[in-house]
């Protein structure tokens, strides 16, 4: 699968993620959601936002799509100002969404 068979919510993720507008980004979540990243849950809006509000700003390349279970994974280098940047090899599995929103992200190497 590649970037362009990807649902149109993953690409719409990638899309806003970098943008400077972090509440467009965010209406792309379910108010339920669940993102966890760095070993850590932050579930529902609220706490995606202050997530969010504490990640440096980062430009993604993906590099590769799969389907997962009932979800997708999608495998980023992901590069900006933090130590080890460039990462390559950063995993997104989405496991829950529709059309519409994100209900369960799940960021791991």
């Amino acid at each position: 699968m590649t970037t362009t068979t990807a649902p149109p919510i993953v690409r719409r993720y990638f899309e806003l993620a970098s943008a400077p507008d972090s509440e467009a980004h965010l209406a792309l979540f379910a108010d339920d959601a669940l993102v966890e990243d760095e070993g850590r849950e932050h579930a529902g809006i609220a706490a995606i936002r202050a997530w969010r509000a504490e990640v440096p700003p980062v430009r993604y390349e993906i590099t590769d799509v799969e389907p997962a279970g009932e979800g997708l994974v999608v495998t980023c280098t992901i590069t900006g100002d933090f130590p080890g940047s460039p990462f390559a090899g950063l995993g997104f599995h989405f496991e829950r969404f529709d059309e519409d929103r994100v209900g369960v992200l799940r960021i791991r190497p």
